[in-house]
């Protein structure tokens, strides 16, 4: 298969994302993880041993503070061995860069000890209520897709704070209500909860974000979906957990640029978004065309094969595409791209790469006939689950394709011109990846393989 990985030669081998020992395991776990609505114990242990709770954390707390690329390759490696894994180790990492927005103190409490800590989130859209008392909150409320919340230590919830004081300390509203689902965020390191900046709008309600321990919170097992299983997107429910200030931060931050903050904390969060959600869903096609060419391959001389060369070979065209687009996202991520349309172009690469998948994979499941329709069938895992991720609403293309256009537009009318393309992002290398052998998993051509063993975390609103 004609798809390669992306490499990032200018990091640390010791920073590198650990990904072959969790795809191993993911992949011999796939079928259990989907039965069990949730990952495994050891599946949970394997993700943060490879790094990535830690791959965002800031490193004066012992992270990583990775980079896009890392992830994006790390996440589509192990989505071609069990999508839902993938998902719960993307968000485990986006969680990390979330969590970075909470003042010093609060991050003292997650990191302090150990940059190896699970966060789930649900963020988006906030719910609930809180109740200011004393140097903090009292909570309230229940929310929703909270992904691999089984085996987290702590949450971030989100909640709208009605009235213009935004708080027990008379901060003005910061809005927040924007921010695009998903869950990754800057680098504040001051100690007011919303990292100094209270916001203009006066009189808008005020949405924050609060991070609890996991131990606060009852987890109501929600999740019986057709796809992502796995994923244990369960609800987390808050009866009057007492919040103080130093664990909370505005979601408007999320688009606050700091200077001097690790390169991956020094960008928006709408830039970077979709990459957390999109990375499955190219791994999920990826291993979807690995189990087709396998079932070709072995098709019987004068019978009919599973899966065509024509549809196979369309397939990888598509995938291929959708790995260029997310490539060119991660170099503008990691490059701090801070053009006019940098947020959109990177919204709409990634909802399109999603929309590549998803056809590529819709292609291969119905050529793949009635096998492929039967329990336990690779291919219909992962096209179930690429189903289901590619449906995440940051990753609507029609949302993505209108707030680029309108940036087009207002380029345009600014005397700007348009003209199709125009990025200025750097292009990036691929290793050319051998078309893998009938049962053959593709962990080999991920950019971790050899490296050094040495171990280098968003609301899920669907």
């Amino acid at each position: 298969m004609g798809i390669g990985t992306f490499i990032d030669d200018a990091a640390p081998a010791e920073r590198a994302l650990r990904t072959a020992p969790v795809a191993r395991l993911a992949r011999a776990s796939a079928a259990r993880v989907d039965a069990e609505r949730r990952l495994s114990p050891e599946l949970a242990a394997e993700i943060t041993a490879a790094g990535f709770p830690a791959h965002f954390v800031p490193r004066r707390w012992g992270g990583s503070a990775g980079t896009f690329r890392q992830l994006v390759d790390a996440v589509a490696a192990v989505g071609e061995e069990c999508v839902a894994t993938a998902w719960c180790a993307a968000l485990y990492a986006a969680h990390g860069r979330l969590a970075a927005y909470l003042p010093e103190r609060g991050q003292r409490e997650l990191w302090g000890a150990s940059p190896d800590v699970r966060i789930a989130a649900a963020v988006v859209p906030p719910a609930g209520r809180a109740v200011p008392e004393g140097e903090g909150w009292r909570i309230w409320g229940e929310w929703h897709y909270a992904s691999g919340v089984d085996h987290a230590d702590w949450v971030l919830v989100a909640v709208r704070l009605e009235g213009a004081s935004g708080g027990p300390h008379g901060h003005g509203p910061g809005g927040g209500t924007h921010a695009a689902a998903g869950g990754a965020g800057g680098g504040a390191h001051g100690d007011e909860p919303d990292g100094g900046a209270h916001g203009a709008d006066r009189g808008v309600p005020e949405v924050r974000c609060f991070a609890v321990p996991c131990r606060e919170l009852v987890i109501k097992d929600s999740w019986h979906s057709l796809g992502l299983r796995g994923t244990g997107s369960n609800t987390v429910v808050a009866a009057g957990v007492l919040v103080p200030r130093h664990r909370s931060f505005t979601l408007a931050e999320l688009d606050n640029v700091r200077e001097g903050a690790d390169r991956c904390h020094a960008v928006p969060h709408r830039l970077v978004a979709p990459l957390q959600f999109a990375a499955p869903v190219l791994g999920a096609a990826r291993g979807a065309w690995r189990h087709a060419f396998a079932a070709e391959r072995a098709g019987r001389p004068g019978v009919r094969a599973a899966v065509t060369p024509e549809v196979l070979a369309r397939a990888d065209g598509e995938i291929e595409a959708a790995l260029l687009l997310l490539g060119a996202a991660a170099d503008r991520a990691d490059a701090g791209d801070a053009g006019p349309d940098a947020v959109t172009r990177n919204q709409r690469d990634a909802a399109l790469a999603a929309e590549l998948c998803t056809t590529a994979v819709d292609r291969l499941f119905r050529a793949g006939g009635t096998r492929a329709h039967l329990d336990g069938d690779p291919l219909q895992r992962a096209w179930r689950d690429l189903s289901t991720g590619a449906s995440h609403a940051t990753l609507a293309f029609g949302t993505a394709a209108a707030a680029f256009m309108a940036e087009k537009a207002a380029a345009f009318e600014a005397g700007g011109g348009a003209t199709p393309g125009g990025d200025t992002g750097t292009a990036p290398t691929f290793d050319a990846a051998p078309a893998p052998a009938p049962g053959a998993g593709a962990v080999g051509t991920s950019a971790v393989a050899p490296r050094a063993a040495t171990p280098l975390t968003t609301g899920d609103a669907r």
